[in-house]
């Protein structure tokens, strides 16, 4: 009899399950039902055009006006540094001092040469004039006369030879003071006092860098090289240049330098390596803040007119794509890729995958899927 009744209640329990779970699959079943038939409302924007100005950012290399290796031209030992690394100097100050004891003696030689053939010419030349009075009265022949115009004509040329010979001997002494070639300041000194140095070493006695004001290098690729021609007036790219309007630079600290530069000049030809041409900004430098060798970022104005512009928050990327939804006449959503000119802070510039008059779905994009279809909010 118990057995009997365990057997009962299991049944009515098992029963009772049932029962259960099947209303829960029904009410589930309802849920889904019903929210497969809400209709997602959906914000929206109408693609139209307009114009807009940007700002475009290349990465640049910064260098002087000019970079000048001081390299000495007269061998020996390094006798005086008359500057120190990072000093400004002005042009024609004395940096480096080269032992001179050896061209000093070259060049008193030479001197002596230089006198010792001055006066061999000055007796060939009282010899010529005896000789000729003699010929004149006839007492000799013109033959002696030809042999003493030869002797002052050889002495002529060897007071010239030793002419040059001091005049060589001075310059190559002079050689061994070696003076700044423009104003700037002096770079690294990796040689010190007592150093021999000549032409053939590896590093310059230092650098002078003329800053005053500084060339900032940036390169473009090939499709924003075509935009730029695209941009700006002219039937040259000179003419072109001319009417860039002033550039900016962004040092690293993303602080923005207080001077404005001028694009002036574009290099004849794309690098192959890279698919990039190169420009050059100028950027006056009076207190010198920027040196050879920062880097920075040159900031452009780019004035586009009869554009699509849409905000980056109605785009979703998709396998590194840039994607969107626009809304068909069905109310039906489409999924398209799009193609990016350029980019500010907030929005894109499309350059394909929108037309006006598309209706562009502008938030809550996290929600929908292509092909569903979605109530348009007024």
């Amino acid at each position: 009899m118990q057995q009997h009744l365990k057997a009962l209640l299991s049944t009515i329990f098992r029963t009772s399950m049932v029962g259960y779970c099947l209303l829960v699959l029904q009410g589930c079943s309802s849920k889904a039902e019903k929210e497969k038939t809400v209709t997602p409302l959906v914000s929206t924007v109408k693609i139209d055009t307009t114009s807009v100005t940007t700002e475009l950012e290349f990465s640049g290399m910064l260098e002087g006006i000019s970079n000048i290796e001081i390299r000495p031209q007269a061998e020996g030992y390094l006798e005086r540094i008359f500057v120190d690394e990072g000093a400004y100097v002005r042009k024609g100050q004395s940096l480096f001092l080269i032992n001179d004891t050896p061209y000093s003696e070259k060049l008193n030689q030479s001197t002596a040469s230089l006198q010792t053939a001055l006066a061999n010419r000055e007796k060939a030349r009282i010899e010529a004039t005896r000789i000729q009075k003699l010929v004149d009265g006839k007492v000799v022949s013109d033959v002696q006369l030809k042999n003493a115009q030869a002797e002052l004509n050889a002495a002529n040329s060897a007071v010239r030879q030793a002419e040059a010979a001091k005049k060589s001997a001075a310059i190559s002494k002079g050689f061994t003071l070696i003076k700044a070639p423009v104003n700037g300041y002096v770079g690294k000194l990796p040689y010190r006092v007592g150093s021999l140095v000549g032409h053939n070493e590896p590093e310059p006695l230092s650098v002078v860098s003329d800053i005053n004001t500084m060339y900032a290098y940036f390169s473009m690729s090939e499709e924003a090289f075509l935009q730029f021609k695209q941009q700006y007036p002219g039937k040259t790219i000179e003419e072109k240049i001319k009417r860039i309007p002033s550039v900016r630079l962004m040092l690293p600290d993303n602080s923005v330098y207080d001077e404005q530069g001028k694009v002036d000049i574009v290099q004849g030809q794309f690098d192959k390596s890279t698919g990039s041409i190169t420009f050059r900004a100028s950027f006056p430098n009076a207190g010198g803040l920027l040196r050879s060798g920062n880097t920075g970022k040159i900031i452009m104005s780019q004035y586009n007119k009869n554009v699509i512009q849409i905000p980056q928050s109605a785009t979703y990327e998709l396998q590194n794509k840039v994607m969107a939804y626009v809304v068909e006449k069905n109310n039906k959503l489409k999924s398209v890729s799009l193609k990016i000119g350029q980019k500010t802070a907030l929005n894109y510039i499309i350059s394909e995958g929108l037309k006006p008059g598309d209706i562009l779905v502008s938030k809550g994009l996290e929600r929908l899927h292509e092909g569903i279809q979605v109530k348009v909010s007024k």
